[in-house]
C-alpha cells in the first residue's frame, strides 16, 4: 500500500464546512485526519496525488462536525439541512470530474466521527450504498457494512494531545489491585445496565462510578475538583486496573477503548453490534475482552475466571497494538492515520473499475 496507493482530494468547496475538522476533544479523530491529509505535499507525500487520473480512492473532505455545528437548528431535531449540504457537495464534484459517475461512488470515502454521520451519509443515496464510509459509529445493526465500510477509533483528546498520564511507562500488573474499572454516565441502555448492576457494588477491586469518582489523592469529591484533577483520577484508575470496561453509550463507539490502550489496561468490550476498528489486520482476540451486553450481571465472574497467564498475554497484546491508535503529528508509518488508510486500500481493492 504505501508505495501504490494513491489518494485524491477533492478541492471544491471551502473552509469551515469542508477542508476543516475540529482536532481535539470526542471528534479528534475527523479533523486530524482531514487536516493531516490537507497537509500532504506531494511528491513527498506519498499516498496523496494531486493528479486524479492516478488516483484509487477519492476522499470526501466534508466535516459532518461543523455541519452539525453550523448548519443545524438547535433541538429541532431536523437534520434535512445536513443531508442536503452531502448530497450538494457530492452533485458537484460529480459535474465537474468523471470518477464518481464511472463508479457510482465506490472508489470515494468519507470519514467523520459524529453520532449522525450514518444518516447524514443518506444525503446522497449511492455515498451511502456504494462508498467507503469511515465511521466511529461503525453499528451493524444500523447499515455499517464491514466489508464496505471503514470501523475508525473514537480518540478523546481534551486539548488536542495525548494526556501526560498516558504517556510515560504503563505500570506492570502487581501494581493494579483493581480487577476492573469504569466511570461514566447513564447513556443508553448498556450502560444503564452496567451502573444498576455494578455501581458502588465492589469498590475495593471492581470500582464501577456514575460521576461520583472519589479522588486518586484522597482529595475532595470529584464534582469540587478541576476539571484536569477528575481527568487524572480517572488515567489513575485505568492505570491501576487489569481490565477497563468499555460499554457503548448511545452509539457503539467508546474513546475508552483507546485510552484503555495507552494506559495498558485491557479493554472490555461490552456492546451489540459493534465493528471494532481494523479488524482486517487486528486479532482482537489477542488484546481485548468482548462480553455480551447478556452477560453484564456476570461481569466480574468472567473476568475473574480469566487465568493470569493468560491477563499477561493479553496485555502483550495491548503493548504491541498501541502504536496503531496513536495519532503523530506529522502522521508516522503504522500509526492511527495510516491504519486508517489502509483500511480504505483493502475497501478498494474490494472494488473492481471497468474501464
Amino acid at each position: 500500500m504505501e508505495r501504490r496507493f494513491k489518494v485524491y482530494v477533492y478541492e471544491e468547496g471551502e473552509p469551515p464546512l469542508l477542508h476543516l475538522g475540529l482536532c481535539k476533544d470526542i471528534y479528534t479523530i475527523e479533523g486530524r485526519f482531514i487536516e493531516q491529509l490537507e497537509l500532504l505535499a506531494p511528491p513527498a507525500a506519498g499516498v496523496r496525488t494531486r493528479d486524479a487520473d492516478r488516483a484509487h480512492a477519492f476522499f470526501l473532505p466534508f466535516s459532518v462536525v461543523q455541519m452539525v455545528e453550523l448548519a443545524y437548528r438547535p433541538l429541532s431535531y431536523d437534520r434535512a439541512p445536513l443531508l442536503s449540504l452531502v448530497g450538494d457537495y457530492v452533485r458537484v464534484v460529480a459535474s465537474r470530474h468523471p470518477f464518481w459517475n464511472r463508479s457510482a461512488g465506490a472508489d470515494h470515502f468519507m470519514l467523520s466521527c459524529h453520532d449522525w454521520a450514518p444518516d447524514v451519509s443518506k444525503g446522497d443515496p449511492e455515498l451511502y450504498a456504494n462508498g467507503i464510509r469511515a465511521l466511529c459509529n461503525a453499528n451493524t445493526s444500523e447499515g455499517f457494512r464491514p466489508g464496505k465500510d471503514v470501523s475508525i477509533p473514537e480518540i478523546n483528546l481534551y486539548t488536542g494531545d495525548t494526556p501526560r498520564q498516558l504517556l510515560g511507562p504503563s505500570p506492570g500488573l502487581s501494581a493494579r489491585p483493581y480487577l476492573a474499572f469504569f466511570a461514566g454516565g447513564q447513556h443508553g441502555h448498556i450502560r444503564e445496565l452496567l451502573l444498576r448492576h455494578w455501581k458502588g457494588r465492589d469498590p475495593a477491586t471492581f470500582p464501577v462510578y456514575e460521576y461520583d469518582l472519589p479522588s486518586a489523592t484522597g482529595s475532595s469529591s470529584s464534582h469540587k475538583r478541576r476539571g484536569r484533577d477528575r481527568q487524572s483520577d480517572y488515567f489513575a484508575y485505568m492505570h491501576r486496573s487489569r481490565f477497563c470496561l468499555c460499554p457503548s453509550g448511545y452509539e457503539v463507539a467508546s474513546p475508552r477503548v483507546v485510552e484503555a490502550i495507552h494506559a495498558g489496561c485491557i479493554p472490555v468490550l461490552v456492546t451489540d453490534g459493534y465493528a471494532p476498528p481494523f479488524a482486517d489486520v487486528l486479532r482482537w482476540e489477542s488484546f481485548s475482552v468482548s462480553v455480551p451486553v447478556a452477560d453484564i450481571p456476570r461481569l466480574k465472574e468472567v473476568l475473574e475466571r480469566i487465568p493470569t497467564a493468560e491477563v499477561e498475554r493479553l496485555r502483550e497484546g495491548v503493548r504491541l497494538v498501541k502504536r496503531h491508535f496513536t495519532l503523530r503529528q506529522p502522521p508516522e508509518r503504522l500509526d492511527m492515520f495510516h491504519m486508517i488508510l489502509h483500511s480504505v486500500w483493502l475497501r478498494r481493492l474490494n472494488f473492481r473499475l471497468d474501464h
